[in-house]
């Protein structure tokens, strides 16, 4: 239910697509609640949920939109314009290349508020508009990002449901549960006590490889897949990350996600995911908005003793290489003595 109206604005047009799978109803009798959800949470964000919808937090300023649109593409075409005036020597080259992977970063952040229908609000003209960003621009299928994103948002850090933790066991042992498992099983694909050194360049490198392997292409890739991953995974590695424990969608998504201080620079830097728990409980809202719903978030936080995260920029990315490396260490005393 939670998850159904946290992913869909326009209900009416969804239901019209879900009365096929319609298949029965509860009985009056059945409970509505099952006995591991969090009842009084769940009523509380709905509560404050219809308030975020009565202050207009999820109705989108083209205005906003407009000019993250625009600074993307003047970004991109001084990329080009800077070797074709000045030539390709080194000067011109890194400037260039330096201009070309902010927009393409900016990019990434600006389909991301397309992906989930946070710009327009019909959904028609978001997926449009993300095509073209993501395709065109970018060089990446839409629907495959699509996909896994929303599983992502479904199921944060729930192992075999997250694809984002798909990097568990191949490239990282994540969290101290599947650590101690994996330990315990004796499996060793990547020497897992070593995981937060490596972490700083082997995974940036598979990212970008997949594009290509020409220097000209890779290097640029290769810094904006790092500059990716790094504020991508700041707000969830660091967190809770078990096998799926069916907690409330309110639960599910508090506990896997923390938040990055608020400052100009951290906005634009980030995309706004420095308001990672504020996407997670309304994916489809502005990002502007997010730091108006963030005292409200916190105030039902308090209210209901859950641990509401906010670190530093800095703090978060050193928080990564900490995680790692106590995952680690719980695998490789698992695996010598388990």
């Amino acid at each position: 239910m939670d998850a159904f109206v946290a992913f869909h604005n326009d209900k009416s047009l969804v239901k019209k697509y879900l009365k096929s799978l319609l298949i029965g109803e509860l009985a009056p009798d059945q409970p509505s609640f099952e006995s591991n959800k969090k009842k009084s949470l769940l009523e509380d964000f709905r509560e404050l949920r219809c308030t975020v919808e009565k202050m207009g937090l999820l109705r989108p300023n083209y205005t906003f939109f407009f000019l993250i649109f625009l600074h993307i593409m003047i970004l991109d075409a001084a990329s080009w314009l800077v070797v074709w005036y000045f030539g390709i020597s080194l000067l011109p080259f890194m400037v260039g290349m330096a201009f070309f992977i902010v927009a393409q970063i900016q990019m990434g952040w600006f389909q991301h508020d397309l992906g989930h229908c946070s710009v327009f609000r019909k959904p028609k003209w978001n997926r449009l508009l993300q095509i073209v960003v993501i395709s065109v621009l970018k060089g990446l299928p839409a629907s495959w990002w699509n996909h896994l994103h929303n599983q992502h948002h479904a199921k944060p850090n729930c192992f075999r449901k997250d694809p984002d933790l798909n990097m568990h066991p191949l490239l990282f042992s994540l969290g101290k549960t599947l650590s101690v498992e994996l330990g315990k099983k004796k499996k060793k694909f990547m020497p897992y006590n070593y995981q937060h050194k490596y972490f700083i360049c082997e995974y940036p490198h598979f990212l970008a490889v997949l594009y290509d392997k020409c220097f000209c292409v890779y290097l640029p890739r290769y810094v904006e897949s790092t500059w990716f991953i790094w504020v991508s995974q700041m707000n969830h590695i660091p967190m809770d990350i078990d096998y799926d424990k069916n907690k409330d969608w309110v639960s599910t998504q508090l506990h896997a996600t923390c938040n990055v201080k608020q400052s100009l620079f951290n906005d634009w830097f980030t995309g706004h995911l420095n308001f990672q728990i504020e996407h997670h409980l309304f994916p489809t809202m502005p990002r502007h908005n997010y730091w108006k719903a963030a005292p409200l978030v916190k105030a039902l936080c308090d209210k209901h003793d859950i641990q509401y995260k906010s670190k530093t920029l800095l703090t978060a990315f050193v928080d990564i290489l900490h995680s790692l490396k106590d995952s680690g260490e719980h695998w490789l005393e698992a695996y010598l003595h388990g």
